[in-house]
């Protein structure tokens, strides 16, 4: 086996980014969470984001207050068909990008994790 050959197999076995290994393909616990979520949620909208090097196509579901999931999808148009037949209208992310509440959702969660509790005790004092 020559040096080339071992580049060329490695680029047909690998379908991931950087590390080489193998992206996970979607499956059913990832539409059953998808429909959970838009079930559970009110004004929820979908942006569908295409393959990269380092992920398949996901589904981004974002609820009216900005909380937020993703999960792979088989494909774009199912993607659509899925999110469509939900009631739920669908965007390529790559043209419209992801909407402000969502990154406001992830801040006002960063905040939360770093604001200390006012229902804990209070930490010993070193005397």
């Amino acid at each position: 086996m020559s040096l080339l050959d071992r580049f060329r197999r490695r680029g047909r076995l690998s379908r991931g980014g950087p590390t080489g290994s193998t992206v996970r393909a979607s499956d059913t616990d990832d539409a059953n969470h998808l429909r959970d979520f838009v079930a559970s949620r009110r004004g929820v909208e979908g942006f569908v984001e295409p393959r990269t090097t380092v992920s398949e196509v996901t589904l981004l579901l974002v609820a009216h207050d900005g909380e937020w999931t993703r999960r792979r999808v088989p494909s774009v148009p199912w993607a659509h068909d899925f999110a469509n037949g939900l009631g739920v209208p669908s965007y390529d992310a790559a043209v419209v990008g992801v909407p402000q509440r969502m990154r406001d959702y992830n801040s006002r969660q960063k905040q939360a994790s770093k604001a200390p509790n006012p229902f804990s005790p209070p930490a010993p004092s070193k005397d």
